[in-house]
């Protein structure tokens, strides 16, 4: 998912603000002890998603995939007062890694999470969200969306992290993988959707922002 030459790598890195200590820890422990820590957000993008939740000023988000909650805190450093981050992940070996990194964030009252099934959970908060951060297993992208989109306000976002593939997505070596092929039809999906607008930022492996128009 390195499609920027090293060099500007290090400067786009340079450049943009420092991420919290709590978060440096969190992101030298994920890569430390955790599986495929390639997962986590990192310091530029989870930046990003900390900008794009302080433009919004979302009072409710829900969060598809939390992994070890790096990219939770990023999206609360945003919220109104009052607000929540609603993050589903399937793994509960990860929760307690989770929770303690985020009440190390005094965020135990702007996080909660939710450990299952995410198809089977979204349906039963009952919430409307401005902003849904999508970053789960890709063959299920298209079902979170559509199970989402209802869920969320018109004029609010969805955010789809992982939609470069590394790349696949431009290869047609790859095409017939079903993750590729999954991420494929969720980016067409998204683009042909009357009820949005949308722009795919080349950020890291990419991101697929979507705004509700109607």
């Amino acid at each position: 998912m390195d499609f920027l030459p090293e060099p500007i790598e290090k400067y786009v890195d340079s450049h943009t603000r420092e991420e919290s200590d709590i978060l440096k820890k969190l992101n030298r422990e994920t890569h430390a002890k955790v599986l495929m820590p390639q997962m986590l957000s990192g310091h530029v993008q989870g930046r990003f998603l900390k900008m794009l939740s302080c433009m919004v000023r979302p009072l409710q988000i829900l969060e598809i995939g939390t992994f070890t909650g790096y990219s939770s805190i990023c999206l609360a450093e945003g919220l109104q007062e009052g607000g929540m981050v609603h993050t589903i992940d399937i793994n509960e070996e990860l929760l307690p890694m989770v929770s303690r990194y985020v009440k190390e964030a005094g965020m135990e009252n702007k996080i909660k999470t939710y450990t299952g099934n995410a198809l089977e959970i979204i349906p039963t908060i009952n919430h409307t969200f401005d902003i849904v951060f999508i970053d789960a297993d890709k063959t299920n992208y298209s079902n979170y969306y559509k199970l989402a989109f209802p869920k969320l306000k018109v004029g609010g976002y969805i955010f789809a992290d992982n939609v470069l593939w590394s790349g696949k997505v431009a290869d047609a070596a790859y095409h017939s993988d079903d993750e590729t092929k999954a991420i494929m039809e969720y980016n067409d999906m998204v683009m042909t959707d009357p009820k949005v607008e949308n722009v795919l930022v080349p950020i890291r492996d990419g991101l697929m922002i979507a705004r509700k128009i109607r």
